[in-house]
């Protein structure tokens, strides 16, 4: 049997079989990793199935696969198959639950696949792990929600194509999204699935600050054109305050900023003001005071229709009195001050947010030169003993200390790394000798792409990996990470307004390092897509060698060193 625990880190028990497994748990999602015990896995091996059954649930449901064995004739499956007939050729995996809130443990089974001389598949002994996904990552506490990012996937052709796909779904700019209707048939499902956890802990707290007529509630937005926030904004009335940036397009009369700030200089009674501090008020925070609800928002999410349901983004709440201060405090400083004055105040300084059993600071930007923290994160990173993972939107075109320390730790033998941008890093190749990759960047998946995949959506123009957070060292006590609305450069430290938060917790960054891993998996595995489109190459599963010439799927595994590195990371003791 397996182990149930509501802990983060669990593992399979069962001695016979001839794997290890280890199971994640992320913030709606889980990361499963395997290894063969001992050597090498048998010319036989062909993959894991992989089976999960719900809480109070009666059935086990096979994860799908979208590549599959050759058909008989050697044409390409075009339809996913179960993980039990089409196995994952991968020694790791990321899910989500369909019903990851559901109180109670979800059950998975993964058993090793083997095909023999006649193409018939048998099956090893199993491991099982029982974990806990309920969706706060520590309840009343401190919640890390993610969008999905989808939009450019198989899976949104799949559910949402039909019924007039993206346009239906999302307004054709930005300026018309602050009065936009979707008219697709099933908006309420799509936009659901699209924003994923971080719409429901968004619209949730703002719910609940409705709710509770005591509540007083400061906003700092940037971009800004969702109704469903713009609504419940407005029926804040005068219990809100909100400062909206005016830089560049944002300033001009008809954007969606600037008539959602006439709109709630009305609602608020004149508690409404414009400012882009020394160039952006790239702040998106939301801080909520009240005799029932006292809880605070922040990270990278803009609270725009691109924002949480196209990008890739997250958002952090964190409650209680003393964690919401700084982000109050924050508030009246950026409402009083200029961007000089901003980076001598206590918000310019690490203040920590007193979260029970979590060591967690908040730091806002713009800072002074004597408390700039860029040059403290290149150090920290630098320090890197085993793992860097990261997920930041414009790597591609900043510079300075923290991008050089980026790339002398890829150089680093014994460290893992695995990188996302928003666009390709110019000058750096993509795969590094001693097996650590550059960052991917987002592709979607175009027409005329190979066998069994359909063309997707981009969702617009602009950009769609919209994370800013580094995680160090998830597999020690000593794992931290690095998020908020900060985009790791120069502009973000000393100009713009911003929310940068340090967290030293396993459990929050094993959540995003699930979260990078499973971004980046997604695009690199379309840009490799693409490559097969300009080889003319199929894509589909390796049956077992015939012949002592033919490779097993799982040889690069061992053999090549970046694949070593990865199979090993996520199921070492």
């Amino acid at each position: 049997m397996g182990q149930y625990s509501e802990d983060f880190i669990l593992t399979g028990k069962n001695e016979k079989a001839v794997f290890s497994l280890k199971v994640y748990r992320g913030d709606g999602m889980v990361l499963l990793a395997m290894n063969w015990k001992k050597g090498r896995p048998p010319r036989d091996f062909v993959g894991f199935s992989i089976e999960y059954k719900e809480p109070d649930g009666d059935r086990y449901y096979a994860l799908k696969n979208r590549l599959s064995f050759l058909n008989q004739d050697g044409t390409v499956c075009k339809v996913a198959k179960s993980s039990l007939l089409s196995p994952f050729q991968m020694f790791r995996w990321v899910h989500f639950p369909r019903n990851a809130d559901k109180n109670g443990a979800f059950v998975y089974v993964v058993k090793p696949v083997f095909m023999n001389y006649y193409d018939e598949l048998s099956y090893g002994e199993e491991q099982r792990v029982e974990v806990v996904l309920h969706r706060e990552t520590y309840p009343d506490c401190l919640d890390v929600a993610f969008t999905r990012g989808f939009i450019s996937s198989q899976a949104f052709v799949d559910r949402f194509s039909d019924g007039g796909g993206v346009a239906a779904l999302l307004p054709k700019d930005s300026k018309s999204g602050i009065d936009f209707v979707p008219t697709h048939p099933k908006a309420p499902t799509a936009l659901s699935w699209m924003g994923f956890d971080a719409v429901e802990a968004l619209l949730r707290l703002l719910d609940e600050a409705i709710a509770d007529r005591t509540a007083e509630v400061r906003v700092v937005a940037f971009d800004f054109n969702l109704p469903a926030v713009v609504e419940r904004f407005i029926q804040l009335g005068e219990r809100l305050s909100i400062i909206i940036d005016d830089s560049a397009e944002h300033n001009e009369h008809d954007s969606a900023e600037s008539i959602a700030f006439e709109r709630l200089l009305s609602s608020t009674n004149g508690k409404a003001k414009r400012q882009h501090m020394g160039q952006l008020q790239h702040n998106k925070t939301i801080v909520v005071n009240g005799s029932k609800v006292k809880a605070a928002v922040c990270g990278s999410t803009n609270f725009t229709w691109r924002g949480l349901y196209v990008q890739s983004n997250n958002v952090v709440v964190v409650r209680g009195e003393e964690a919401i201060k700084p982000f109050w405090d924050a508030f009246e400083n950026y409402w009083n001050c200029s961007t000089p004055r901003f980076g001598k105040t206590s918000s310019a300084q690490w203040n920590d947010l007193n979260l029970s059993g979590i060591d967690a600071q908040v730091s806002f930007s713009p800072h002074s030169k004597d408390n700039a923290l860029l040059d403290a994160i290149a150090s920290d990173v630098a320090n890197t003993e085993s793992s860097l993972f990261y997920s930041l939107a414009f790597l591609a075109q900043t510079t300075g200390s923290l991008k050089e320390e980026i790339v002398r730790v890829l150089e680093k033998d014994d460290v893992f790394v695995y990188g996302i941008s928003d666009k390709r890093m110019g000058g750096l190749n993509l795969q590094k000798p001693n097996g650590n990759l550059m960052p991917v960047y987002p592709q979607a998946i175009s027409k005329n792409m190979p066998e069994p995949f359909k063309s997707e959506p981009t969702g617009g123009g602009g950009t769609r990996m919209h994370h800013k957070f580094i995680v160090i060292d998830f597999d020690k006590p000593t794992a931290r990470v690095y998020l908020g609305s900060y985009n790791f450069s120069g502009t973000a430290d000393r100009k713009n307004g911003e929310n940068l938060l340090l967290i030293k917790d396993r459990k929050v960054a094993i959540s995003y390092m699930i979260e990078a891993l499973r971004i980046f998996d997604h695009y690199h595995f379309r840009v490799n897509l693409a490559q097969a489109e300009e080889d003319n190459m199929r894509l589909f599963l390796t049956k077992a060698p015939r012949t002592k010439d033919e490779k097993p799927w799982w040889e690069k595994f061992y053999t090549d060193p970046k694949k070593i590195k990865d199979r090993e990371m996520f199921c070492k003791e």
